[in-house]
């Protein structure tokens, strides 16, 4: 079995292969100070580690890469492939600096070639919304990042004494008839405004009609809104993870 990490600044999402299907998931909140120790007690309440075989992991958050060595080698006993610059993927990054390029960003990109096929644009709603481009040729040739949809709503409430924290729901109109609904639209319809504006952009420049796929913890809510999705995959980044793991070991 496979054990594939993603580790975002916000949230972790773990998942468990068997013979390339995913079989289990689960998702905690990122604590950057957890150690491997701590990792093995927490995953020791979800899974039976012994048939873990291998851990790829993917971490925007430096400091817990060595956290998720020592549980590699204490706790699951198996091997460990960090995705970073030099991890054999399979998919060419022609950017200034290909150093600089997020993990996560690099396994959607691999995930998005091999399950939706080039030119393709990826729109992941993490902490922020990430908008990564693959060429007709199959190439990571950059991207946007924009701010979160959690974060820009945080921004508001922490700004405007009159505001509430709202649910992230879809609102019953665009018109809201309450402070509620007004924020929610506003949530809805403008992350999707955005993504569509974004996406038109980035299509002109590619040079092609991209197919465009969401993922992320809160696609589900915007991409019914916004004309250019096509498609959401909400566990491209895990399968993004076990496609890289196949292509190093072999």
């Amino acid at each position: 079995m496979l054990l594939a990490v993603d580790v975002g600044n916000t949230q972790t999402v773990f998942g468990l292969f068997e013979d390339g299907r995913l079989t289990e998931r689960w998702r905690v909140a990122t604590e950057p100070r957890r150690t491997g120790d701590e990792i093995g007690v927490t995953l020791s309440g979800f899974l039976d580690l012994e048939p873990v075989a291998g851990v790829c992991l993917s971490s925007t958050v430096p400091a817990l890469v060595r956290s998720y060595e020592e549980f590699a080698e204490r706790w699951a006993h198996a091997p460990l492939l960090v995705v970073g610059p030099g991890t054999r993927t399979g998919v060419p990054v022609r950017v200034d600096d290909p150093r600089q390029v997020g993990p996560d960003r690099i396994v959607n990109a691999v995930a998005a070639a091999e399950r939706h096929g080039a030119p393709c644009i990826v729109v992941d709603f993490g902490t922020s919304t990430n908008f990564d481009a693959l060429s007709a040729a199959g190439e990571f040739v950059g991207g946007v990042f924009a701010p979160g949809v959690e974060i820009s709503m945080d921004a508001l409430f922490a700004r405007a004494a009159r505001l509430t924290k709202v649910d992230f729901v879809e609102p019953p109109s665009v018109i809201g008839k309450t402070t509620a609904a007004a924020l929610q639209a506003g949530l809805v319809y403008g992350f999707a405004g955005q993504v569509d504006g974004i996406v038109e952009r980035m299509r002109a420049e590619l040079g092609g009609d991209a197919r465009v796929v969401a993922t992320g913890g809160l696609a589900d809510l915007i991409a019914p809104h916004a004309r250019t999705i096509e498609r959401v995959d909400p566990f491209l980044t895990l399968e993004g993870l076990r496609l890289v793991w196949d292509r190093h070991r072999d």
